[in-house]
């Protein structure tokens, strides 16, 4: 079951965040031979979306999400959800994180 996070994201700056995957009993995952996704939506019907870069530090357990300023650039401001799925060496997908997004509207531009 994923772990529901709320973030923020400043529009029009660079964005990024770990999280470290752990077992249920708090105890790092070897995540060596995972790869991750993530996107964030309007709602969960959007057809349109935006995808964080995800890379993934193996004996951490360390789920890396990021966005460029131009990407957050893009964004309204306003509410999103989001999710972050990792994939094993199997093809096994597994829903680790979920949640609303914030993007805060720019002022300088």
């Amino acid at each position: 079951m994923a772990t529901k996070t709320n973030l923020t994201i400043d529009q029009g700056a660079t964005f990024s965040s770990t999280i470290t995957i752990t077992d249920e009993d708090g105890d790092i995952v070897d995540l060596t031979g995972y790869t991750g996704a993530s996107q964030l939506r309007k709602h969960y019907t959007s057809s349109n979306s935006t995808s964080f870069s995800v890379s993934i530090t193996a004996n951490t357990g360390e789920v890396n999400l990021s966005l460029s300023a131009n990407q957050t650039s893009n964004l309204v401001a306003g509410r999103y959800v989001y999710d972050v799925e990792i994939t094993n060496s199997s093809n096994v997908v597994s829903r680790v994180l979920e949640g609303i997004i914030t993007v805060t509207p720019n002022v300088t531009r």
